[in-house]
């Protein structure tokens, strides 16, 4: 180090607003922060934007079940450049890394192939990315030779595809004692960086099984709106996820969010999978739900009029979506000899949930059958064909975002009353704020036809470096505006 120099100047690891910001940087973010505070009287909700990770990616090993164990390779190494190039910070796998039906010896709650997934962890850890195992505080496999019914109560369960899972009760001392040292362990042993928590819960408001579990020990107060021992479960595996500095991402079902009080729980929730209907209703229905949230658009179940419409219904309200990339998703799994496979139609789900799950796969095998060299799908719930611009999309997407939610950021939700525009926004146009360095306006127009909206500053689109400063802006439906004010109006 210089003489003289001054030793937190930079501080390794942290973000810019605390380890580089100058002085004048921290002038520049307060004024833009003031600034909007005065504007706007109301918002849905304001937010200070800190240790967010927007871009993440579910990333496919392999298909499970399958007739070779998976073990990490050349491909694996070109993949993960291009997503570190890409953008991803967070890469999680799914199911797929784990061995829930002891075809190579192994069980739901541990490595298909341990040695080959500790190697696969380092490849994404010297690429500065972090990595998520899959695993369920609630599902297991009826199967597996440590189940025990007592866990579950009578009915609770589904049999779809090759998954015959339990929904295990968060109130059972058996499942919790089966289930928690072994979360542990999948931290400790494999240096993940935290979990990706399926929940497998149904939550009281919806549950159709009122008979306890055979060990269930009803402890704390349950009731439509709130579910009491999961509250309590949930607390428990984040604080021993925290407690490695860890990250844990959660998902309850479709649009819903754990029904905990004011308990933390996560710091990702994974929104959309399921019988969602349309992205209007999802964003309509997570819109207000804490932060982060990673919206999951599945296509089985989802038609998009434009490859732009994931983004537009999400941005303005600090989500990002999910990208799908890693080994190619063909449909194999769903032809794997000696596998015990549901019947078409899942048992013991919903009605409204009834999926055809071998009809979607061999849709998927036929396609890469005739395209073996791609575009790829990579995942099961990616459309066929699938779209050809996907990844650039996305990674454009995720370039024009990541200025928005820097560290240190304010943000401020669907505006209603301030002094931002010069008449009251047209019917379906909603406009979020973020001020840091840099003080943007994102515009979305969620009605049937185009929008003209007066800003009472000047603005200039964030993506266009030339770009003449206006006040007047016109928004096509079914689109959005990212805009970042001029400078001199600060």
């Amino acid at each position: 180090m210089a003489s003289g120099s001054d030793p937190m100047a930079t501080l390794t690891g942290a973000p810019a607003v605390l380890g580089s910001y100058t002085a004048q940087d921290h002038r520049r973010r307060l004024e833009n922060i003031g600034a909007f505070r005065r504007s706007i009287r109301t918002a849905m909700r304001t937010h200070l934007v800190t240790n967010y990770l927007p871009g993440q990616c579910a990333y496919n090993l392999c298909e499970y079940p399958c007739r070779q164990c998976w073990a990490p390779n050349e491909y694996d190494e070109v993949e993960l450049d291009r997503l570190q190039a890409h953008g991803i910070g967070l890469i999680q796998v799914m199911d797929e890394w784990n061995d829930q039906l002891g075809l190579f010896g192994g069980h739901k709650l541990t490595a298909m192939n341990p040695e080959g997934f500790r190697r696969f962890v380092d490849m994404v850890h010297r690429r500065g990315m972090k990595i998520l195992a899959y695993a369920s505080s609630g599902y297991f496999t009826r199967t597996d030779p440590h189940f025990r019914q007592e866990w579950s109560r009578p009915g609770e369960f589904f049999f779809s595809g090759y998954w015959n899972m339990a929904r295990c009760s968060p109130a059972s001392p058996g499942w919790r004692a089966h289930l928690l040292p072994r979360l542990v362990r999948i931290l400790d042993e494999f240096e993940v960086d935290g979990l990706y928590n399926d929940a497998g819960y149904i939550n009281n408001a919806r549950k159709s099984v009122h008979e306890l579990a055979g060990d269930e020990v009803p402890a704390f107060d349950e009731t439509p709106e709130y579910d009491g021992a999961l509250a309590d479960l949930l607390q428990l595996i984040y604080a021993e996820v925290s407690r490695r500095g860890g990250i844990l991402k959660y998902h309850a079902d479709e649009t819903l969010r754990p029904l905990v009080g004011e308990a933390k729980v996560y710091d990702y929730l994974w929104v959309g999978e399921g019988r969602v209907g349309s992205l209007d209703r999802l964003r309509r229905e997570t819109k207000n739900h804490p932060p982060y949230l990673v919206p999951c658009v599945q296509f089985p179940y989802i038609q998009l009029e434009t490859g732009d419409e994931p983004y537009v219904h999400a941005i303005p309200y600090l989500q990002f979506p999910l990208l799908e990339a890693g080994r190619p998703y063909t449909g194999e799994r769903a032809l794997i000899p000696g596998v015990e496979y549901a019947p078409d139609r899942d048992q013991g789900a919903p009605a409204d949930d009834m999926t055809d799950w071998f009809r979607r796969n061999e849709a998927k095998w036929k396609y890469h059958q005739s395209h073996p060299d791609g575009p790829h799908i990579y995942s099961e719930w990616g459309p066929v064909p699938p779209r050809a611009d996907y990844r650039e999309r996305h990674a454009r997407w995720l370039r024009r975002y990541l200025p928005l939610v820097e560290d240190g950021t304010w943000a401020w939700l669907e505006i209603g009353e301030s002094d931002l525009f010069a008449h009251r926004l047209p019917e379906g146009v909603v406009a979020s704020a973020f001020a840091n360095r840099e003080a943007f306006v994102v515009l979305a127009n969620y009605g049937g036809t185009a929008a003209e909206v007066a800003a009472t500053d000047t603005y200039v689109p964030a993506d266009e470096l030339h770009a003449v400063p206006s006040r007047s802006w016109r928004i096509e439906a079914g689109a959005i505006q990212i805009l970042r004010r001029d400078g001199r109006d600060v």
